[in-house]
Order: C-alpha cells, then structure tokens, then sequence
C-alpha cells in the first residue's frame, strides 16, 4: 500500500539515537553508528521522531511501504517487557494509556457565575472540513490546535481562540496528512501568524511536524510559534 512513512537520511544521522528512544513503537535502531528503519510495520507515520532529531535527518516520504501492525508493536512491546521483568499495565501509545486526574476542588457558585463568551470566530472549525479560500482567513491570525486541547486547557478560549482563526484536527483519529491542506491555506491567505496548540502525547507530534512542512513548503516566512499542554491541563512549554 501507499502510505507516509518516515525516511532516513544517512548523510545527516549523527547516530545520537534521539529517534530510536522517540520511537515508541520500536520501528528504529541503531546500526553501524547509524539510525534505521528497521521494521516498517511498526512506524505509524505520526513522526514522533522528527522533532527529536537534532541533524534533522528524519522527513516524511509516501511510498510503497507494509501497512502499520499495531497488534505486532504491541506483541513486541510485551515480549521485550517480559524478557527485561517489567510491568507494563499500558503497552499500546502512551496517548491512549489510561489515567486519573485530580483537580483542586471548587466551590459551585451559580448565582455570581461570570457570563463566559465562545472565541469562536468561524465555522466550521476542522481542518478537514474548512475550505482553504475563506474570507476569514485574510489578515488572520491562525491557532491550529490539537482536539484534545480544548478539554485539557480550562481557559483555551481566552487564552488562545481570542483574536485567532481556530483550526482543530487530530491526526491519529483522522488518518490524514493536514499539511497539504494547512499549505494552501497559508499559500493562498495574508495569514499574520501561527500558533500550534497540542498535547504532550507523542501523537500530537504530527500535528506540529506537518504545520511546519506546510510553512516551509508554503514559500512564506511567518511568524510561528508552538504551545505544548499536559494532559493535567499546564503550560509546558511555548
């Protein structure tokens, strides 16, 4: 089948093994000082390895390649924890491990209840489904945020939808490339900025990586900027 997959350039590997520990499915190794896409089975296509990169030897490529095994990488995963004796209550992605959240807890105070406004100025809001010669994209500033986000960042709406253009998506859910589409809207638009908002899941990596391929192949320089929030609902990094 023809499907993205991660491409490896040799040339540029420095042989750090950044990608190798990135890659939660264990589709790469290190061999002979190198990084190599030792089962392609296991490579989702997500590109949690990109950004660990720092020789910047890894890209996406479509080609020929096996279909992604998750029922394999979770076999592998459990026969390897085995051999090393390690518990592995969760072995698939970490992004769908199954966890608790504790928050403080607040008193419910109806009566003096602020009136809260939506920051949504557009519709529709996916990625998929938004079409790349909107007016509301002229002059905009544009938030392309990960689903996830609005749940886990309490305040996303004031403090990231207001003044902005909302593009939300989910790769892993989605099964599709967005930078193509994200390219023509910012190829096509006076697009001002652009704000990635995801989650510190390593699915979320390829919203990121393929925001940034639609910037470098839009041909523009733009102001861009990515914004990371933990699952508990914290600023990690911006």
């Amino acid at each position: 089948m023809i499907r993205k997959i991660i491409k490896i350039d040799e040339n540029r590997c420095n042989g750090c093994g950044a990608c190798a520990s990135a890659c939660h499915e264990g589709a790469i190794e290190i061999i002979g000082g190198k990084a190599v896409l030792t089962r392609e089975d296991y490579c989702d296509g997500l590109g949690d390895c990109l950004p660990e990169c720092p020789a910047g030897a890894i890209s996406f490529e479509e080609r020929e390649a096996p279909a992604y095994d998750e029922a394999a990488v979770l076999a592998a995963k459990q026969k390897k924890a085995k051999e090393q004796d390690i518990k592995m209550p969760h072995a698939g992605c970490p992004g769908t491990q199954a966890r608790q959240i504790d928050h403080p807890k607040t008193e419910n105070t109806f009566s003096h209840k602020p009136t809260l406004v939506s920051r949504l100025g557009q519709w529709p809001c996916q990625i998929k489904l938004a079409p790349v010669n909107a007016p509301y994209f002229n002059g905009a500033k544009l938030l392309i945020a990960a689903d996830c986000t609005a749940y886990a960042y309490a305040n996303i709406h004031e403090d990231f939808m207001k003044g902005k253009v909302t593009l939300i998506g989910c790769p892993k859910l989605d099964s599709v490339d967005y930078s193509g589409k994200i390219m023509e809207i910012i190829r096509n638009n006076d697009i001002k900025s652009v704000t990635v908002l995801r989650m510190e899941v390593p699915c979320c990596g390829g919203l990121e990586m393929e925001t940034k391929k639609a910037l470098q192949e839009s041909g523009k320089f733009i102001p861009w900027q990515v914004i990371t929030v933990s699952i508990d609902g914290k600023i990690l990094d911006e």
